[in-house]
């Protein structure tokens, strides 16, 4: 089931990124379809994040798609080499995202391989912010895109989580935040794990 725009107005960004976890993630580039059951993400808080690109009411045109309604993509450019995939949240004006750090790939696995020039995975995941949006051709195209559509969108196959194993720890790679580099925003599970934590 394709999660509903109402998923993304969840006031707790916090929420979303450990609810997240083990819902797909799926694109329709081209109309091949490719999907991954989310297994990293990393929440930021809006205006009171020294993370968030959005901190202290910054509005450029790169981030401008943080202040829409939620349920929207935010897709950037990061060091000019790689795309990364923040999912908008909250209502309009409260700019607060996820970003999706790992998948599992469960579809389109011929295609995937083609995009990353291999031809098999290391516990089967994908790990890196960098790596999710190029095995499901994610790029600065999709920015913008409502999550509701039929070019990419995250929905519920019933997978649930056995918590115990969920890992949340700070965020990765965001030193320049300071203190609010150590808060616990980020939930991910041990790839080795996966098919202990994934219950269908």
């Amino acid at each position: 089931m394709k999660l509903p725009k109402n998923y993304y107005l969840n006031e707790s960004v916090v929420d979303i990124a450990k609810d997240l976890i083990g819902k797909v993630l799926i694109t329709r580039i081209n109309n091949i379809v490719t999907a991954g059951i989310i297994t990293e993400t990393e929440a930021y808080n809006g205006i009171y994040d020294k993370a968030c690109h959005a901190y202290n009411g910054r509005i450029t045109e790169r981030n401008k798609v943080l202040y829409e309604t939620g349920g929207v993509s935010y897709v950037y450019l990061c060091y000019g080499m790689h795309y990364l995939f923040n999912i908008v949240t909250n209502k309009k004006n409260i700019p607060e995202a996820v970003l999706i750090r790992a998948i599992k790939p469960i579809e389109g696995l011929t295609t995937i391989f083609k995009r990353i020039s291999k031809q098999s995975l290391t516990n089967n995941i994908f790990s890196g912010p960098g790596k999710v949006t190029k095995a499901l051709g994610i790029d600065k195209r999709l920015n913008t895109q409502a999550l509701t559509g039929n070019q990419i969108w995250i929905e519920d196959k019933g997978i649930k989580i056995n918590y115990q194993h969920l890992s949340v720890g700070p965020r990765i790679g965001i030193d320049y935040a300071q203190e609010d580099a150590l808060l616990p925003y980020r939930f991910y599970i041990n790839p080795k794990l996966t098919d202990e934590v994934f219950i269908k």
